[in-house]
């Protein structure tokens, strides 16, 4: 769909600060297209062809029937067919008529058409299409036609919609939630049923008309604001741990003065009870998290006390490959107890960088050494991964980390640099391990090997994971062509088959 300000720009003269003037306009006039309960049409005058009208714009009400089965954004007008709208543009005054509309069977729609100014210009217009006279069948109906009045005012004046961007316009009460009108000096006018229930709730049970907010003993703090800064206002209103309701003051201007206001309220009661339960649900994983990694860690310990108390240098060795091992899985759990990005109070996503990097570092601060100086560098970023994917990887990383260090660097070479790429693929995530060490010997065949650090690579990233591996000799020369491992682990959703792949 064409946007309200693609099309202003390639089939009108408006400049930026106009068009932002009516996308405000469209952002809030859902709440209009209710009071009158007519379809809105927000039209501009066409370069071409001349002497038309395009419509820019168009909502539907929610409380009365839609004169509109199809989208009119982006059609013209000639001025002949709609002289309301080309009246209230070229006088800038409300214009009163009616028009056919083939998609009514031919029957004729009460329009109102009301000038849109923007810094005293006329910039566009704002046509009210009704199907059928409208007519207020009910008190209640005829003060949303009132109301609508007083805003069609406010817009042919500039004074609506206001200078700014109403950004918690998405949580504003509906026309249908509850509607209360104040008068000059803030005493209630009028309120619908709803709204009386939504006194109710919030303990409030005298009459309410002729009253202010604080006779009421309701805090009068946000109606004071919007009548003062002639803005809206926005608040959430709680009575015990059990109601909340959202509560909005919209004041009504002449010439920039309120002289009323109009205030919806919203009950979020249960929604503010969900918001409740998920962060008592994000709370208690990210303390499962941390204790998780508390665990972990004491396991670590533990080792690496019986490995001091180790004589053979074999087992010690096996025993703080352990450690490290154990040291990668603890990374994921405190990330993820810190902080859970899925945003669903799940905490079962993590962004895998935040991951990698701490593991590079245990690695290089137990591997590395003056004797044997070795750089470690990451480069890349793959977003979120879900733990399932996380952990069985980095303890992947680990293994080729600790691989690359013994192997590549232990016959003969006593420094050289470990490199580790991230990359986002369309199926998953890719993670290139490599290093300027003495290279794969001519004949290394991983199908066939069968030291633990390789099994463990291969157990989690083609059985667990369904992913692929493949390792080759670097692009050096001489002594130090280097090693390159390349694996692909696919997310949730993707398919592939498990390869082990020797190049």
């Amino acid at each position: 769909m064409t946007s309200l300000s693609d099309l202003a720009r390639d089939r009108t003269t408006l400049d930026e600060h106009e068009i932002l003037h009516l996308q405000r306009l469209a952002r809030v006039w859902g709440l209009l297209a209710d009071l009158s309960g007519a379809d809105l049409l927000l039209l501009a005058r066409a370069v071409a062809p001349p002497g038309r009208f395009v419509v820019l714009a168009h909502v539907r009400p929610t409380t009365a029937t839609t004169a509109y089965t199809s989208d009119p954004i982006g059609r013209s007008f000639e001025r002949a067919h709609r002289p309301t709208v080309a009246a209230a543009f070229d006088e800038g005054r409300m214009a009163d008529g009616q028009v056919r509309l083939a998609a009514t069977g031919d029957a004729k729609v009460s329009v109102r058409a009301l000038p849109v100014r923007c810094a005293g210009k006329v910039v566009a217009v704002l046509s009210r299409d009704a199907a059928g006279e409208v007519e207020a069948g009910s008190e209640l109906e005829g003060v949303y036609r009132r109301l609508f009045d007083r805003f069609a005012v406010m817009i042919s004046a500039g004074e609506y919609p206001f200078p700014r961007d109403e950004h918690d316009q998405y949580k504003a009460p509906r026309v249908g939630d509850g509607l209360v009108i104040l008068d000059e000096e803030r005493r209630v006018d009028y309120a619908s049923p709803n709204a009386i229930s939504a006194f109710h709730r919030l303990g409030i049970h005298r009459h309410v008309v002729g009253r202010r907010f604080e006779e009421l003993g309701f805090d009068e703090q946000v109606v004071r604001a919007a009548y003062s800064s002639s803005l809206p206002v926005t608040a959430e209103v709680e009575r015990g741990s059990d109601t909340t309701v959202v509560m909005r003051c919209i004041p009504l201007l002449v010439e920039g003065t309120p002289t009323g206001a109009m205030i919806g309220f919203r009950d979020i009661s249960e929604l503010r009870r969900r918001d409740r339960m998920l962060l008592s649900k994000d709370a208690t994983i990210r303390e499962i998290h941390h204790r998780v990694k508390n665990n972990l860690q004491t396991i670590s310990s533990l080792l690496r006390i019986q490995s001091r108390r180790m004589e053979s240098s074999e087992a010690k060795d096996a025993l703080e490959q352990s450690v490290r091992r154990i040291g990668s899985m603890a990374l994921v759990h405190e990330t993820l107890a810190q902080d859970p990005t899925d945003g669903d109070g799940t905490g079962d996503e993590v962004r895998f960088l935040d991951v990698v990097r701490p593991i590079v570092r245990l690695v290089e601060e137990g591997l590395s050494s003056p004797e044997k100086p070795i750089h470690f560098r990451v480069t890349g970023d793959v977003g979120v991964v879900s733990s399932e994917v996380a952990m069985p990887l980095s303890v992947v990383i680990t293994e080729l980390l600790q691989n690359a260090v013994d192997h590549a660097f232990g016959r003969g070479k006593r420094s050289g640099t470990v490199q580790v790429d991230l990359v986002s693929v369309a199926t998953g995530v890719r993670v290139v391990v490599t290093d300027d060490g003495v290279g794969l010997p001519a004949d290394f065949d991983i199908a066939g090997e069968v030291g633990l650090g390789l099994t463990i690579v291969q157990t989690f990233v083609v059985n667990e994971m369904g992913g692929s591996i493949a390792m080759r000799r670097g692009d050096g020369s001489g002594d130090r062509p280097g090693t390159v491992v390349e694996l692909e682990v696919p997310l949730a959703g993707a398919s592939r088959a498990p390869t082990v792949t020797r190049i």
